[in-house]
Parts: structure tokens; C-alpha cells; sequence
């Protein structure tokens, strides 16, 4: 049996996980990362259910005094906010629209987490991800969930293959509900506790309020140009002023807060121009491609893509369900996807995820 540090969050997943870890004989050790600083975020939510938060490490610390097993919490708010919290808020003001959680697997999750597990001598770190590893050729492979419902690989094509090697999912095999009963077994105090799907550091879900109140002060003189408002453009002219650039995503219609009586279809974001401040829209039909670039590639199943492209299925966001494509290598560290029928709203900034089957190959940032 082996020395194991476990990710605690103080939810469902990882809390079965720790217990099933002990029920192989694991010599197990709880970490529970704080990732911000609670005064710093706003959102004045009195309970915050989020994966990070207060309640997450009291919930976690319970657990882990539950399955009798060491328990630790590690401040990890600088690298956190240098990584993670700055990307997501630079993302938004480049007209793009960020997936923090996928950076977050990468560079906290799992390159901080492996630095902890090596300081405490653990030779496995483990997870409460919904997702299968195997080692094939000396290679770990991942792939899709034994629960469909739950499979959580999108946000997993980041994660470095060398990462993998010391990796364990104890929930691979395992349902959501199943982890549920695993949970009343051990009478854990988290058995039922409520899903968490807000970013962790956006207590409140409101991503626009966060903006505001993080980049109000970083600019000498007011707040910074892409948050000042601008103009809303359709087929050339201007229709109507915006609230920011970074405050819309390509394919919303809600919110635009416009009403054109010329125009009596529905409108949707298009395209967003940080350098005009404008934000362009169109009709539903001007949201469908056939092509992505990514950037930023990771590659999980095989070291190097086949110059001639490699047949696929893309997901182009979390609840995605793929579609059929051709991923070919660019130089660098870009591939172009190319779908057999045009997808619906590609979004610069979200990620590409590609698989083979039920194998995740990899994926990318899209531009």
C-alpha cells in the first residue's frame, strides 16, 4: 500500500474517496488548499457552498477526524491569485471568455499538490474527479467516467501525462450515487451535501460584479478602458452602448439589454472587439463554424499528432456533447480542428477537448 495525499474540498466526491482510499490501506493524508482570501472576493453570501471556501475546510477537517486520518490545510492564496484569479480576470479583459478551473487542475491541483506530496514523502496524490486513468505502453491514459453524468475529463486535458504517473481516481469505477451511499456507509457528514458549480473565488455566480470590484482600483484614474462601456454594432452600424466588453461572451442573447423593432429576431454577441470597445452581434446563424485554432496544446494519449491529422470528437464546452473532426498539428504548440458539420457559438478563451472513443487525447485554448 502506498503514502497518498488526498485533495480535500470538503464535497461529496472527495470525502468517498477518502474513505475508500483507507478502505484499500492507504496511509492517507488530507490536504485542503485555501486559495483566496475570503474578505478579498465580495459577493456577501452568509453560506458559500463553493469547492474553496471556509465551510470546505471545516467540512473536510470533519471527514478527515471522522476516517481518522491526518488532515492539513495549505494557504496557497498567492500562487492561486497569480495564476488563476489574474488569468481569468486578464482573459475577460482580452474579449475572452476564461475556463479557470482547467488551469487551475494544471498549476494547483496537480504541480502544487505533487510539490506538497513530495515535501511529506506521499508517492501518490489523488482526487475526487469522476474519471478513469490506465497505463497503456508505459503511458497513462484518461477517460471518460464510469457516470456519463458526472465524467469531469473536459477539464482535465491540461493536466501534465508525467502528473498522471502519480495519480489516483478513486471514483473511477463509481456513480454519483453510489459515492452517495459510500458516504452514509461511512456516516460522513457531507453524505447529501448540495453540488457546487459557481467558481470557487464567485461566491455569488456573478462574474460581472467580481470585474468590478477586483479591477475598479487597477487603473490610474478610473477603471480600465474595456469596463468603461462602448458600442453595440450590427451589420456595420451602431445599434445601442454596452456595459464593458468583458461583460458578454459570443452566443449570449440574454441581457444585452436592447431592443432593436427593426430587427424583430433574436440577437446574439458575434464577436467581441477590445481594441474599439465594441461588441457585435448577429443572428443565430452567424454563431456556427467549422473550424477552431487552439493554443496552449496539451497532448495526454499520444506524445506527437500525426502530420496527415487524426480523426476525433471535439467538445467545444463543459456540457458539450463532441461532435465528429480532424485535429492537425501547427507549428508550435497550436492545432486547427476542423468538424465534419458547422458547431454552434466556438468560443475564444473556453477549451477544446479531443477523444478518441472514450479516451481523452488532449485539447487546447481556443482562439
Amino acid at each position: 500500500m502506498a503514502k497518498v495525499l488526498l485533495g480535500m474540498s470538503g464535497g461529496v466526491d472527495s470525502s468517498v474517496a477518502a474513505a475508500l482510499l483507507r478502505e484499500e490501506g492507504h496511509d492517507v493524508i488530507g490536504m485542503t488548499i485555501k486559495t483566496y482570501n475570503y474578505e478579498d472576493i465580495g459577493g456577501n453570501l452568509k453560506h458559500d457552498t463553493s469547492c474553496c471556501s471556509l465551510d470546505g475546510i471545516n467540512d473536510a477537517r470533519r471527514v478527515a477526524s471522522r476516517l481518522k486520518i491526518a488532515h492539513y490545510v495549505t494557504d496557497m492564496t498567492e500562487e492561486f491569485g497569480r495564476e488563476i484569479i489574474d488569468y481569468f480576470t486578464d482573459t475577460y479583459l482580452t474579449g475572452e471568455t476564461p475556463n479557470p478551473c482547467v488551469k487551475c487542475n494544471r498549476e494547483i491541483k496537480w504541480a502544487a499538490m505533487l510539490r506538497k506530496a513530495d515535501q511529506l514523502g506521499c508517492e501518490f496524490i489523488a482526487t475526487g474527479h469522476y474519471a478513469r486513468l490506465r497505463n497503456e505502453n508505459g503511458r497513462i491514459i484518461v477517460s471518460k467516467s464510469a457516470d456519463s453524468t458526472k465524467d469531469q475529463t473536459y477539464a482535465l486535458w491540461s493536466v501534465r501525462e508525467e502528473h498522471l504517473h502519480r495519480t489516483l481516481f478513486p471514483l473511477q469505477n463509481y456513480t454519483k450515487a453510489e459515492a452517495r451511499m459510500v458516504a452514509e456507509k461511512h456516516g460522513l457528514s457531507v453524505a447529501k451535501k448540495q453540488e457546487s458549480y459557481e467558481i470557487c473565488f464567485v461566491q455569488d455566480n456573478d462574474y460581472r460584479r467580481f470585474l468590478k470590484d477586483r479591477l475598479a482600483g487597477d487603473a490610474e484614474g478610473g477603471i480600465p478602458h474595456a469596463l468603461s462601456g462602448g458600442e453595440f454594432v450590427l451589420n456595420g452600424e451602431v445599434v445601442g452602448q454596452h456595459d464593458g466588453v468583458p461583460f458578454y461572451t459570443v452566443g449570449q442573447r440574454k441581457g444585452l439589454g436592447l431592443s432593436i423593432p427593426s430587427h424583430p429576431a433574436p440577437l446574439y454577441v458575434t464577436g467581441l472587439d477590445v481594441v474599439n470597445n465594441q461588441v457585435h452581434l448577429g443572428d443565430d446563424e452567424e454563431l456556427f463554424g467549422t473550424e477552431l485554432t487552439a493554443h496552449s496544446v496539451n497532448l495526454i494519449k499520444y506524445t506527437t499528432l500525426p502530420e496527415r491529422g487524426l480523426r476525433i470528437t471535439a467538445k467545444i464546452r463543459y456540457k458539450d456533447e463532441g461532435a465528429p473532426a480532424t485535429v492537425l498539428p501547427l507549428e508550435g504548440d497550436r492545432i486547427r480542428v476542423t468538424f465534419d458539420a458547422p458547431r454552434r457559438a466556438i468560443t475564444p478563451g473556453q477549451s477544446v477537448a479531443l477523444y478518441e472513443g472514450d479516451d481523452l487525447v488532449g485539447g487546447g485554448i481556443i482562439v
